[in-house]
């Protein structure tokens, strides 16, 4: 935003054949320093000038031993160099040109980065990577106890075939025009007297891709977007002992989109739920179901686990199992990831059904069976109740409507009720 005494024009200061916000250079232009410090000619290469500043640069290093200030005037100067806008800058106004005209910027760090690869705030500056494509697999408990390969398609985008991924002829892509290779249009709008805003938006003619190829030119196959859609089978390994929420990675298998690198496919393993089985960790719970005369006088039951072994479990005659009791095996539980020999432990839970009425006889046969059970002290005061079975969720939800409360506080008046009827005298 600009503020100032009247409307603003931002572009009175652009002067015929000078730079931005500027007139022609006034008087002798230094322009050979930053050649001079990196050892090349004035009219040196690119691969030169870069050559140049790695030997230096690697020379001066800070962490090498070398002179901290040596080096940051390497970089300095190799960033400006190594750039053809700003190495064109300078060429023609000089370092006061660079300064001015928005040059520099980067640290010595950074520049070294650039060149290296790492060592500097920003790391290395290549093409950016592509996003990476997350798909879900849902795996049944059986496979993640003995592992199994799973093959995948999946759909991405490659560089088109037919025009090698440049969206048309050999050349047609052009610096969009309209946003000068920006890929964002920037435009003023007076808000008020003496007041503009700048507002920034992508470019609609290149769509922010920075170029743009004339319809005659683009490619019939990709229609100018440079890649085309593709099938890939991907081999999915699921190991023994992995978990729901559990990454598998592919490398470099995403979309291929021309100047960038490739992303990755994520696959996320989630586990179905198992009509037998629970799962917590490396560990594995079922229940038993047993019969009255199971749990009072021991059984032998088989168990089949998830990988179709049979085992065998046994409670011997004379141990009573309770409702509830829980049994512990080692070794039977989950395997664990990366370790698939050693395995987690298997909990059952015992679960008694018992009947909900036994035959007079057999209550006559238990109760000479069984030890006698204590006899209840009984008065001519106590009084007999009548009992109902009911769920324990009813406990404390029958507060205040009791028999006594059958009708409504509102309703004492008969309004908005049935009224009361008082008995007639005879």
């Amino acid at each position: 935003m600009f503020f100032g005494g009247g409307d603003f024009n931002p572009f009175e200061h652009m002067q015929g054949g000078g730079m931005p916000g500027r007139g022609p250079p006034r008087g002798p232009v230094d322009n050979e320093e930053f050649y001079k410090i990196l050892g090349v000619s004035k009219d040196a290469t690119d691969a030169e000038i870069k050559k140049a500043y790695k030997r230096g640069a690697l020379k001066h290093h800070p962490d090498k031993g070398g002179d901290p200030e040596k080096f940051k005037e390497f970089s300095e100067a190799a960033e400006v160099l190594m750039d053809e806008e700003k190495r064109a800058l300078y060429d023609k106004y000089g370092k006061e040109g660079i300064e001015e005209g928005g040059g520099g910027g980067g640290s010595a760090e950074d520049v070294f980065a650039q060149m290296f690869g790492g060592g500097g705030r920003r790391g290395p500056r290549g093409p950016q990577k592509g996003e990476d494509i997350v798909h879900n697999i849902k795996v049944s408990l059986e496979d993640l106890y003995n592992g199994k390969t799973v093959r995948l398609a999946i759909s991405r985008e490659k560089p088109c075939a037919d025009c090698d991924g440049k969206g048309g002829k050999p050349g047609a892509e052009k610096v969009c025009t309209d946003c000068n290779g920006r890929g964002v249009r920037v435009q003023l709008r007076q808000i008020g007297p003496g007041m503009v805003q700048q507002m920034q938006s992508t470019c609609p003619s290149c769509r922010g891709a920075c170029k743009v190829i004339d319809e005659k030119d683009k490619c019939k196959t990709c229609k100018g977007k440079k890649v085309t859609k593709d099938r890939k089978v991907l081999e999915v390994h699921i190991e023994k002992g992995m978990k729901s929420g559990h990454k598998i990675k592919f490398s470099g298998e995403a979309d291929e989109i021309p100047g960038t690198v490739p992303g990755d496919v994520v696959i996320v393993v989630q586990q179905k739920e198992h009509e037998r089985f629970k799962r917590k960790g490396a560990d594995l719970v079922e229940s038993i179901e047993l019969t009255l005369s199971e749990a009072l006088c021991g059984f032998t039951k088989v168990v089949t686990h998830l990988d179709g072994r049979t085992l065998q479990i046994k409670v011997p005659p004379g141990e009573v199992t309770s409702h509830q009791a829980v049994k512990m095996i080692q070794n039977e539980g989950m395997p664990y990831h990366g370790s698939p020999f050693t395995k987690g432990r298997l909990f059952l839970v015992m679960n008694v059904k018992f009947p909900k009425k036994l035959p007079l006889n057999i209550v006559s046969a238990l109760q000479s069976a069984l030890p006698e059970p204590p006899k209840a002290m009984l008065t001519e005061e106590d009084e007999e109740c009548n009992m109902e079975s009911v769920d324990i969720s009813q406990f404390g939800q029958g507060e205040g409507k009791g028999p006594a409360n059958a009708y409504d506080e509102d309703d004492e008046d008969g309004e908005g009720g049935a009224q009361r009827v008082q008995c007639g005298q005879a």
